[in-house]
């Protein structure tokens, strides 16, 4: 389960860059899709250092 939060944030990451990228392409405001961005990119983090604390304590 753990794996996939891990997968599951990064498949969010990758949709938000693109999503910041086609913004940016029609020159719509992107600050608040990049702000989003950031906190998945935070929130990953997360997932992945609780996700390696889980696994290096067994």
């Amino acid at each position: 389960m753990l794996e996939q939060h891990v997968l599951l944030g990064e498949r969010h990451i990758a949709r938000q860059r693109e999503i910041v990228a086609d913004f940016h392409h029609k020159g719509c405001r992107v600050d608040l899709a990049e702000e989003l961005l950031i906190l998945f990119e935070q929130m990953q983090l997360l997932h992945i250092a609780h996700r390696d604390r889980v696994l290096n304590s067994k």
